[in-house]
Protein backbone atom coordinates (compact mmCIF):
# COMPACT_ATOMS: atom_id res chain seq x y z
CA UNK A 1 0.00 0.00 0.00
CA UNK A 2 1.71 3.31 -0.70
CA UNK A 3 1.30 5.80 1.42
CA UNK A 4 2.66 9.71 1.15
CA UNK A 5 5.48 10.81 3.20
CA UNK A 6 4.66 14.39 4.62
CA UNK A 7 7.57 15.51 6.87
CA UNK A 8 9.46 12.34 6.80
CA UNK A 9 6.34 10.60 8.27
CA UNK A 10 3.51 8.93 6.76
CA UNK A 11 -0.33 8.96 6.69
CA UNK A 12 -1.76 6.52 9.06
CA UNK A 13 -4.35 4.98 8.29
CA UNK A 14 -7.28 5.91 11.02
CA UNK A 15 -9.44 3.42 12.98
CA UNK A 16 -12.25 5.10 15.00
CA UNK A 17 -12.56 2.24 17.60
CA UNK A 18 -9.00 1.73 18.58
CA UNK A 19 -5.78 2.65 16.73
CA UNK A 20 -4.32 -1.20 16.64
CA UNK A 21 -7.43 -2.84 15.80
CA UNK A 22 -7.48 -4.53 12.29
CA UNK A 23 -9.38 -3.22 9.08
CA UNK A 24 -12.72 -3.47 9.16
CA UNK A 25 -14.03 -6.49 6.34
CA UNK A 26 -15.09 -5.44 2.99
CA UNK A 27 -18.05 -6.43 1.80
CA UNK A 28 -19.61 -6.04 -1.68
CA UNK A 29 -22.15 -3.04 -0.30
CA UNK A 30 -18.47 -1.20 0.68
CA UNK A 31 -16.65 -2.09 -2.42
CA UNK A 32 -18.65 -0.09 -4.19
CA UNK A 33 -19.01 2.84 -1.72
CA UNK A 34 -17.11 5.27 -2.87
CA UNK A 35 -18.08 4.44 -6.42
CA UNK A 36 -21.17 5.78 -5.78
CA UNK A 37 -20.63 9.20 -4.66
CA UNK A 38 -19.15 12.04 -6.00
CA UNK A 39 -15.13 12.39 -6.21
CA UNK A 40 -15.29 15.58 -4.53
CA UNK A 41 -18.21 15.98 -1.60
CA UNK A 42 -18.34 17.45 2.45
CA UNK A 43 -21.61 15.82 3.54
CA UNK A 44 -23.29 14.53 6.55
CA UNK A 45 -22.30 10.97 7.10
CA UNK A 46 -26.03 10.32 7.64
CA UNK A 47 -26.08 6.55 6.12
CA UNK A 48 -23.15 5.43 6.01
CA UNK A 49 -20.88 4.25 8.81
CA UNK A 50 -17.37 4.70 9.25
CA UNK A 51 -15.65 1.17 9.71
CA UNK A 52 -17.29 0.97 6.21
CA UNK A 53 -16.19 4.25 4.69
CA UNK A 54 -12.62 2.88 6.16
CA UNK A 55 -13.13 -0.06 4.40
CA UNK A 56 -13.52 1.72 1.17
CA UNK A 57 -10.91 3.95 1.16
CA UNK A 58 -8.52 1.05 2.09
CA UNK A 59 -9.89 -0.83 -0.65
CA UNK A 60 -9.57 1.48 -3.43
CA UNK A 61 -6.03 2.89 -1.99
CA UNK A 62 -7.05 5.90 -0.90
CA UNK A 63 -6.00 8.15 2.42
CA UNK A 64 -8.54 7.63 5.29
CA UNK A 65 -8.40 10.60 8.12
CA UNK A 66 -10.61 10.08 11.59
CA UNK A 67 -10.91 12.91 13.86
CA UNK A 68 -13.30 12.79 16.87
CA UNK A 69 -14.17 15.59 17.76
CA UNK A 70 -17.04 14.89 20.55
CA UNK A 71 -14.99 16.58 23.11
CA UNK A 72 -13.94 19.96 22.66
CA UNK A 73 -15.45 23.23 22.93
CA UNK A 74 -13.51 25.79 20.77
CA UNK A 75 -12.26 26.59 17.04
CA UNK A 76 -9.06 26.39 18.90
CA UNK A 77 -9.56 23.00 20.41
CA UNK A 78 -11.04 21.81 17.24
CA UNK A 79 -8.11 22.45 15.04
CA UNK A 80 -5.34 21.12 18.18
CA UNK A 81 -7.41 17.66 17.72
CA UNK A 82 -7.77 17.97 13.75
CA UNK A 83 -3.64 18.91 13.75
CA UNK A 84 -2.74 15.78 15.58
CA UNK A 85 -5.51 13.50 14.87
CA UNK A 86 -4.06 14.07 10.55
CA UNK A 87 -0.48 14.55 11.93
CA UNK A 88 -0.16 17.71 10.32
CA UNK A 89 3.19 19.41 10.53
CA UNK A 90 4.34 21.26 13.56
CA UNK A 91 4.30 24.56 11.74
CA UNK A 92 0.33 23.94 11.31
CA UNK A 93 -0.27 27.41 12.54
CA UNK A 94 -4.04 26.40 14.24
CA UNK A 95 -6.42 28.74 11.90
CA UNK A 96 -8.46 27.88 8.77
CA UNK A 97 -6.35 29.38 5.94
CA UNK A 98 -3.50 26.88 7.72
CA UNK A 99 -5.60 24.21 7.93
CA UNK A 100 -6.27 24.26 4.43
CA UNK A 101 -2.77 25.22 3.48
CA UNK A 102 -2.04 21.67 5.01
CA UNK A 103 -4.85 19.46 3.27
CA UNK A 104 -3.62 20.56 0.27
CA UNK A 105 -0.45 22.21 -1.53
CA UNK A 106 2.47 20.40 0.26
CA UNK A 107 0.52 17.10 -0.32
CA UNK A 108 -0.39 17.64 -3.88
CA UNK A 109 3.71 18.84 -4.40
CA UNK A 110 4.82 15.54 -2.96
CA UNK A 111 3.28 13.21 -4.91
CA UNK A 112 0.38 11.87 -6.84
CA UNK A 113 -2.40 11.11 -4.52
CA UNK A 114 -4.65 7.90 -4.43
CA UNK A 115 -7.47 10.59 -3.15
CA UNK A 116 -8.42 11.00 0.76
CA UNK A 117 -12.21 10.46 2.53
CA UNK A 118 -11.59 12.69 5.58
CA UNK A 119 -14.56 12.01 8.74
CA UNK A 120 -14.81 14.67 11.25
CA UNK A 121 -17.04 12.68 13.84
CA UNK A 122 -19.13 14.53 16.25
CA UNK A 123 -18.75 18.22 16.17
CA UNK A 124 -19.64 19.78 18.83
CA UNK A 125 -22.59 22.30 19.47
CA UNK A 126 -21.05 24.28 22.00
CA UNK A 127 -21.54 28.17 22.50
CA UNK A 128 -17.84 29.27 21.41
CA UNK A 129 -18.07 26.36 18.72
CA UNK A 130 -21.47 27.78 16.93
CA UNK A 131 -23.53 27.49 13.67
CA UNK A 132 -20.58 29.88 11.89
CA UNK A 133 -17.37 28.03 13.40
CA UNK A 134 -19.04 25.14 12.12
CA UNK A 135 -19.62 26.35 8.56
CA UNK A 136 -16.16 27.92 8.85
CA UNK A 137 -14.52 24.67 9.95
CA UNK A 138 -16.85 22.90 6.47
CA UNK A 139 -16.09 25.00 4.41
CA UNK A 140 -12.35 25.19 4.62
CA UNK A 141 -12.80 20.81 3.96
CA UNK A 142 -14.87 22.44 1.14
CA UNK A 143 -12.52 24.62 -0.71
CA UNK A 144 -9.60 21.68 -0.02
CA UNK A 145 -12.32 18.92 -1.82
CA UNK A 146 -12.73 22.12 -4.44
CA UNK A 147 -8.12 22.16 -4.69
CA UNK A 148 -8.21 18.73 -5.11
CA UNK A 149 -10.71 18.50 -8.04
CA UNK A 150 -8.43 20.98 -10.02
CA UNK A 151 -5.98 18.15 -9.41
CA UNK A 152 -7.68 15.72 -10.52
CA UNK A 153 -8.06 13.65 -7.01
CA UNK A 154 -11.09 12.58 -5.00
CA UNK A 155 -11.45 14.56 -1.51
CA UNK A 156 -14.99 13.30 0.29
CA UNK A 157 -15.34 14.78 3.38
CA UNK A 158 -17.85 13.30 6.22
CA UNK A 159 -19.46 14.90 8.77
CA UNK A 160 -21.44 14.37 11.95
CA UNK A 161 -23.16 16.41 14.83
CA UNK A 162 -22.61 14.99 18.56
Amino acid sequence: SRRLLLHRRPLRQFCPHHPLSPPPAMTADTAHLLSNLPPQVVQSIRAFRVPDLQAAAQASGQHFLYANLAHIDTKAEALELIGQAFHLPAYFGKNFDALYDCLTTPLARACQQPGFVVVLDQLPVTAKFDKTVREQLLDCFQDAADFWAEQGVAFRCFYSFV
